[in-house]
């Protein structure tokens, strides 16, 4: 009975005398599967190099902070003069008030 040879058995009888069968539809395919990857390699390459230069943020994180403060303070002093004007009618309104009980 004869031995089954392993892969590993088989592969040592591979020699520059061996000749291996392969169809020019294989080589083609081949071929084309090895131009399909470079040009997918190509591509994603060229999307990352885009990918790094493009989405700069709109804002940076200090003019963001800088923003933020500017509108704090602009809220703070909104606040200020509303109070003021405020006032001001409190104060029209007692003159007012006064002009018509003198009459």
């Amino acid at each position: 009975m004869a031995r089954k040879k392993s892969a590993i058995d088989r592969f040592d009888e591979f020699s520059e005398g061996t000749v291996v069968g392969l169809s020019i539809k294989t080589l083609i395919a081949a071929g084309m599967t090895v131009a399909t990857m470079v040009s997918m390699y190509m591509t994603l390459q060229a999307d990352i190099k885009i990918a790094m230069e493009e989405p700069k943020p709109p804002v940076t994180k200090t003019e963001y902070e800088l923003q933020k403060e500017m509108m704090d303070n602009a809220i703070i002093e909104t606040k200020e003069d509303i109070s003021e004007i405020k006032k001001s009618i409190e104060k029209m309104e007692d003159r007012l008030f006064n002009q018509s009980r003198a009459r």
